[in-house]
C-alpha cells in the first residue's frame, strides 16, 4: 500500500509499513548476527560465507551491552581490516566516520569535522576513538592521525 504525500511542493510516493507487516519479517537470529559481526573483525572467508547465506546481515548490528552496538563493518574498522571493510562497503554496507578514518579518507573526514568539530570526541564501537581508527589505518591514515593529534585528541578509548 502506498500513500501520496505533499513534500516541498511535489508529490512523493511514500510506502506505509504497518506494524503487522513488519512482524511478518522477524528479526535475524541474534547468534547469527553475533557470528557475522565477530567474523567482520578479521575472518574474511567467514564474512563472505555468512553474507552469502543471509544478505540482510550486511546491515545488522550486535548489542554488546550498555549501548555498545557494532556492525561487521565497524569491527573491520577498529581492527584495521581494510579488505573486509572494502568488501562490505562494495556490497552496500553503511559506513561511518570511524571506518572512513581507518581507510584514510582524509578529505571526507576533515570536511565532516570542520562542519561538526565536536565529533572529534565521538566514541565508536567499544568506546574506540577516531585516533584509534587512524592508528589502525597505518600509512593510509597517517595524515589523519597527525591531524587528530594536532587537534588535541589523545585518547584511543573513551568510556561513557
Amino acid at each position: 500500500m502506498q500513500q501520496l504525500s505533499l513534500a516541498s511542493g511535489s508529490l512523493l510516493a511514500t510506502p506505509i509499513i504497518s506494524f503487522a507487516q513488519r512482524d511478518q519479517n522477524p528479526p535475524l537470529p541474534i547468534e547469527m548476527v553475533k557470528e557475522f559481526v565477530i567474523a567482520g573483525h578479521g575472518n574474511f572467508d567467514k564474512t563472505k560465507e555468512l553474507l552469502q547465506q543471509q544478505p540482510a546481515l550486511l546491515y545488522a548490528t550486535y548489542d554488546w551491552g550498555n549501548g555498545d552496538f557494532e556492525t561487521a563493518l565497524e569491527g573491520a574498522g577498529h581492527t584495521g581490516n581494510k579488505d573486509i571493510a572494502h568488501f562490505l562497503i562494495d556490497k552496500g554496507g553503511r559506513t561511518n566516520l570511524f571506518v572512513l578514518t581507518m581507510l584514510g579518507k582524509t578529505q571526507i573526514v576533515k570536511s565532516f569535522l570542520e562542519t561538526f568539530p565536536s565529533y572529534l570526541m565521538a566514541r565508536g564501537p567499544h568506546g574506540l576513538t577516531l585516533l584509534h581508527h587512524a592508528q589502525k589505518g597505518g600509512d593510509d591514515a597517517k595524515e589523519l592521525l597527525d591531524y587528530f593529534q594536532s587537534m588535541g585528541l589523545k585518547e584511543t578509548v573513551m568510556k561513557l
